[in-house]
């Protein structure tokens, strides 16, 4: 569909270039707009059809042959969105040259018009700068699952002025369970605001835990066991590749940081039991469901030994 979209426009564009150089000199007491001859007026008219229709059908013959080849989803979205913007300041630039005739004037005055807009329209600037930082810097993608400000979700469109997510929790819902809203940002609170990108191109994990309470009376060594082994159980071998990849990137920063081949348990004393925290890796679009298996898991683990592990009962909980 794009490539005939695109090949219609160009024999468009063609034609009306080829009728405007052809256009027979009219006579000239005809002034329809008061002192334009009318010649004039149909040649410009032929060559801005030529330049909306040829910038047209490029932009749909680039998606067609560079595009759609682009295997990510991510970068064909951002490839799209690139080529609209150029070729969107190529038309406006074409027709202006076309009706004035006075190519480096309208540079010139494109240049002047920009400053003065400028200061009347500063937010939608930002949120342009925005979006060059977002293509140049990279801090999200389309398909991360991010945190901007007080808005998390999954990004959807990033487009010239405004980031559209897909919320996660909000109002209306907890554990990262999608909403269902829709929530824009403009592109200039990247500028501004922290931004927390859970899915990273290079490293799309995050660590989570889960807490498990238990008496005193507990033998905390072999609760301890019990989890690490059901989570080794369940996460497998992937995590201990995440684990090395987490390592790798790690050791291309000056941070030096002791990193655990599998899950760990971290013991937290309360008032009235002891708190045991599984520390794990799993993609955060998982999170919610892996930490559902593994709390089932676990607690029909324990529940197989009730001599070893006993859970607290005080009202202080």
């Amino acid at each position: 569909m794009n490539r005939f979209l695109g090949l219609c426009s160009l024999a468009v564009a063609v034609v009306a270039t080829v009728a405007a150089n052809a256009v027979p000199a009219l006579d000239p007491t005809w002034l329809p707009t008061g002192g334009v001859p009318g010649d004039v007026i149909a040649t410009k008219a032929l060559l801005a059809i030529a330049v909306v229709a040829g910038t047209y059908g490029i932009y749909h013959l680039a998606r067609h042959l560079l595009v759609r080849r682009i295997a990510s989803k991510r970068r064909a979205h951002d490839a799209r969105n690139v080529l609209r913007f150029g070729l969107g300041a190529v038309t406006v630039i074409g027709l202006l040259g076309v009706l004035t005739e006075q190519w480096l004037g309208v540079l010139f005055s494109l240049g002047v018009v920009g400053f003065a807009v400028t200061f009347a329209l500063q937010q939608p600037l930002f949120s342009l700068m925005g979006w060059f930082y977002i293509m140049i810097k990279r801090p999200y993608q389309v398909g991360d699952r991010v945190r901007i400000g007080d808005a998390k979700g999954d990004v959807i469109e990033v487009d010239f002025l405004v980031t559209t997510l897909w919320e996660i929790n909000g109002e209306l819902v907890s554990s990262n369970q999608p909403s269902g809203r829709v929530v824009t940002l403009p592109n200039s609170t990247v500028l501004s605001s922290e931004v927390y990108n859970f899915s990273w191109e290079k490293f799309p994990y995050v660590w989570n835990e889960i807490s498990i309470q238990l008496s005193y009376e507990t033998d905390l060594a072999f609760a301890q066991q019990e989890l690490t082994d059901v989570a080794d159980d369940y996460l497998g071998e992937r995590m201990a590749q995440n684990i090395a990849r987490y390592r790798e990137l790690l050791a291309e920063t000056p941070v030096e940081l002791e990193v655990r081949d599998g899950p760990s348990v971290n013991v937290v004393q309360q008032e009235s039991w002891v708190e045991l925290r599984l520390r794990y890796l799993v993609h955060p679009r998982r999170g919610q469901r892996v930490k559902n298996d593994l709390y089932e898991r676990v607690l029909e683990r324990f529940n197989e030994h009730p001599d070893r592990v006993s859970f607290p009962v005080s009202r202080n909980r």
